[in-house]
């Protein structure tokens, strides 16, 4: 057993070493509660986004409702104007939620952000919102990120 612990400790402290480390967000009205917004890689803010890289999306939170399905919709607000940002796969039941999502349960919804070439460089504002089945936002949230080439 003491070899054992041996091992694993020095994986462990490289693996909380190597975490990602949750971004500061402005949280929108939702329903949602404890949530924790993980983007990797985005080690300071704005989060520096480049051009033809994918990065990692993950938020946890707790539900404070139920419902049956979950639809993320992502916004670049520029000059105060949402423009909506297309996401490979807008099902929250198929990004990490094991759906019907119960009242709370802690939940890990996890997708990708692909920053496209054709993106021009540029700062804003990204809203990422998590709809239930009424359409009210499960969870809500903003971050200011700077588009690089």
């Amino acid at each position: 057993m003491e070899t054992l612990c041996r091992l694993l400790l020095p994986l462990l402290a490289l693996g909380a070493l190597c975490g990602a480390e949750p971004v500061k967000f402005l949280q929108c009205e939702s329903t949602a509660e404890q949530i924790i917004v993980d983007i990797t890689p985005c080690p300071i803010q704005p989060c520096r986004l480049h051009k033809g890289q994918a990065y990692s999306v993950n938020v946890t939170f707790t539900s404070t409702t139920l419902s049956k399905t979950s639809e993320a919709k992502v916004f670049g607000i520029l000059d105060g104007i949402p423009v909506p940002f297309p996401i490979p796969n807008p099902d929250g039941c198929k990004s990490g939620i094991k759906c019907p999502i119960q009242k709370n349960m802690k939940y890990s919804y996890v997708t990708s952000l692909p920053v496209e070439e054709s993106y021009p460089a540029i700062k804003l504002v990204v809203k990422w919102e998590l709809k239930d089945a009424n359409n009210t936002d499960i969870f809500c949230w903003k971050i200011p990120i700077q588009i690089t080439d």
